[in-house]
């Protein structure tokens, strides 16, 4: 702020409201009222005032505030000021930023004057912190409770959903109330889920039977939603923690367990047949094997190609010189199609195991740990910047971890008769309109690898 007599100081008072605050004599008029008299006695030439009515003082997204940072920028005053601290911001560290990455960055002084003191004295600045803090705990004891509150319905069995009730329910006077209607969807979903349809198969199902409830089945998502919630057994959830509800079940408890378990034998089958950290966007990603070099597949520019032959990423390449034919993807997706469709297990239980090639990365791994060991030398004599170092390490470690991660999970899968037939039925159904994923899950289960060696192609299916 400029000083002197002669000198004229150009200030901007901000002002903040909340419903809450209303009641707290902190209305727009007191506030404007009070800080028209500071400035009068303090002979500060007031700019403008910005003013937020109805906001939070709990983020800085305020139209007025954003205003202000604007003209603060422009270097258009010399200070700011509020009537009290926490009018400015709830938020301790929102606070501090605001005066010292915003205002003072600007040579913009900050007075609260219900404090009593501004950022020209040390006194001033060290304030600011402390009532920060003090701020910061009244926010969060009206954050606690009104936690607690809502605790507290949870533990009587309230249902917290801000006035939305889930599908097969009615939101009543604070309460759930079964709707007959969508209760008799929300049944009929779970058993057809239950009985062996993918969500997928559900979906459709159910988008097309029941289309006037577009907003309840318009997505896949949604379907999953429902059949994990379990307010459909009579429970409601709160921060993660389950309550016994006061509204009626619509589904049995065991129906409910045999749904989440179906879900958790998937996902336990997806995790352990994940063979990158990345998500595959052909059919045979991850599938396929050169008969050549021994290195990975990749599908890009409408082709499956050794990753030694196009040398598009060096952690796989394992022969530079690799020769070996590229196809074009839906020729060999095509070829692989036709192959599952004929398979008859009957038959295929009776064939001897193929010994299929193993991956070895161990001598690039321990090249690696070389590559690492010497560059943590190097840190310690000083010759290369610290964030050098870290960038190379965090790279070398990354690689190494794909490497290990590929020779670990090539050949740990254990599957049964079983599921390999109902993996070849799951992928004949999901042929025509199924999710890439969902057919990518059916084929890891039924494949082992396939190995590509220019036109020859050996599909070695899983051994039960």
């Amino acid at each position: 702020m400029k000083q002197g007599d002669d000198i004229m100081i150009n200030g901007a008072c901000y002002v903040r409201v909340s419903t809450d605050n209303q009641l707290e004599n902190y209305s727009i008029e007191e506030q404007t009222d009070r800080l028209k008299a500071y400035c009068k006695a303090k002979d500060i030439n007031i700019v403008k005032f910005y003013t937020d009515g109805g906001c939070s003082g709990g983020n800085i997204n305020r139209p007025a505030l954003q205003q202000l940072l604007l003209d603060v920028e422009n270097k258009s005053l010399d200070a700011v000021i509020v009537y009290k601290l926490d009018r400015l911001s709830r938020s301790q560290k929102d606070t501090l930023m605001l005066i010292e990455d915003k205002f003072l960055a600007n040579h913009v002084d900050f007075i609260s004057i219900n404090e009593n003191f501004d950022t020209l004295t040390p006194f001033g600045r060290a304030m600011i912190g402390i009532l920060s803090v003090f701020a910061q705990l009244e926010k969060d004891q009206i954050t606690e409770r009104f936690t607690m509150g809502r605790i507290g319905r949870a533990k009587s069995g309230y249902f917290h959903g801000g006035g939305y009730a889930p599908t097969g329910y009615d939101y009543v006077g604070g309460n759930l109330v079964i709707n007959e209607y969508e209760a008799l969807q929300v049944k009929e979903l779970y058993k057809r889920f239950a009985n062996g349809h993918t969500v997928h198969d559900c979906w459709q199902y159910m988008s097309k039977k029941y289309a006037a409830n577009c907003r309840t089945w318009k997505s896949e998502t949604l379907i999953r939603n429902v059949l994990k919630n379990q307010v459909y057994i009579g429970k409601v959830k709160f921060k993660d923690v389950i309550y016994q509800g006061s509204h009626t079940p619509i589904i049995p408890e065991e129906l409910f367990n045999e749904v989440q378990e179906i879900f958790l034998t998937s996902r336990k089958n997806m995790d352990s047949f994940k063979r990158s950290p990345f998500k595959a966007s052909t059919l045979l990603s991850s599938l396929v094997y050169c008969g050549k070099c021994g290195a990975k597949f990749h599908g890009e520019h409408g082709n499956y190609s050794c990753y030694s032959r196009t040398k598009g990423d060096k952690r796989y390449v394992i022969d530079p010189d690799c020769k070996n034919k590229k196809w074009k993807i839906e020729e060999l997706d095509r070829t692989v199609i036709d192959y599952i469709a004929g398979l008859n297990f009957s038959t295929l239980e009776a064939l001897p195991p193929e010994a299929p090639r193993s991956l070895d990365y161990s001598h690039r791994i321990k090249e690696i740990e070389k590559q690492i060991e010497k560059l943590v030398d190097l840190y310690q004599v000083g010759s290369i910047p610290i964030h050098t170092i870290t960038e190379k390490i965090n790279a070398l470690t990354k690689e190494k971890s794909i490497l290990q991660d590929a020779m670990d999970n090539i050949n740990d899968i254990k599957v049964t008769p079983e599921d390999l037939r109902a993996a070849k039925d799951r992928f004949a159904k999901l042929l025509l309109s199924g999710d890439l994923q969902e057919k990518r899950y059916c084929l890891t289960i039924l494949i082992d690898k396939i190995i590509v060696d220019d036109e020859h192609v050996n599909i070695i299916i899983r051994q039960a």
